[in-house]
């Protein structure tokens, strides 16, 4: 008898559901950043909020967010992260 291989149990459908995992924490992590600068009155402009909602890199967003309780401008988020942008 065949083995019937259901497409959710299947290694392509792990793989969508685990980038959709990672989109979710990333969503989650940007909604954190933003919604903390914003508690502590820490003015972001729209290039530097459009910055942080397009990065998917989860490790430097979690380094944003791990910054954003520190910072006491912007630049200060984004300092050090070595792509040219901030500082």
């Amino acid at each position: 008898m065949a083995t019937i291989n259901y497409f959710f149990r299947h290694e392509v459908a792990e793989k969508v559901r685990e980038e959709g995992r990672e989109e979710a924490r990333a969503e989650e992590r940007v909604k954190l950043i933003l919604r903390t600068l914003d508690w502590r009155g820490i003015e972001l402009s729209e290039a530097d909020r459009e910055r942080v909602r397009s990065c998917g890199d989860l490790g430097r967003l979690a380094l944003w967010l791990d910054r954003c309780y520190e910072v006491t401008d912007a630049a200060g988020l984004f300092d050090g992260d070595g792509d040219g942008e901030g500082a």
